[in-house]
């Protein structure tokens, strides 16, 4: 495995780096990808290369790859960004890039080891996300997961000519069921 930091089943996670830079390009500029993801613009290497950079400036944010184990194929990144560590919340935000990765499980339990990372070992109490209205299939997975619908921004994104709501969904340590083991390699 390369540069593991957490480990599950089928996939582990590992921080992105300056190698990962084109095919992360690749997806931020997919329409088809970003348009669950508010993107609306292309973004060039640079632009990448310094989000990349910013992210790992201080202990706020934690980008990683998901990647197959058996394949050792990146097929999308996730991780938990503004983590406020008084009030102990952050934010959850996945992107699964290889679509024909899509609809396997990836996502969920990409999902389910950093948020148990999360709870575990940052010591959060709140992780948070949101998601567009017309990502139904998005909404559904992460209630799998447990997150819970915690309030409505109404008609919030305009994309193709009409307005959706942005919705943010929540989850509790306490509601948190996850028996993740977290391996940290």
């Amino acid at each position: 495995m390369d540069n593991p930091f957490l480990v599950g089943e089928r996939l582990y996670l590992r921080p992105l780096d300056k190698d990962d830079l084109d095919l992360c390009l690749r997806w931020i500029n997919d329409p088809a990808i970003t348009s669950t993801l508010g993107m609306r613009y292309p973004i060039s290497r640079e632009q990448e290369e310094s989000w990349l950079l910013s992210h790992y400036k201080d202990q706020k944010d934690i980008p990683l790859a998901i990647i197959i184990k058996d394949q050792n194929q990146h097929i999308g990144n996730c991780g938990l960004d503004g983590i406020d560590y008084i009030n102990r919340s952050a934010e959850f935000g996945i992107m699964l890039g290889e679509k024909d990765q899509w609809g396997n499980g990836y996502a969920p339990e990409a999902a389910r080891l950093i948020i148990n990372y999360g709870f575990r070992q940052l010591g959060m109490h709140r992780i948070f996300l949101q998601v567009y209205s017309h990502n139904a299939r998005a909404q559904k997975a992460y209630e799998k997961i447990g997150f819970i619908l915690e309030g409505t921004m109404r008609e919030s994104y305009f994309r193709n000519g009409r307005y959706y709501n942005n919705l943010i969904m929540g989850i509790l340590e306490t509601e948190w069921s996850g028996d993740e083991t977290i391996v940290l390699e």
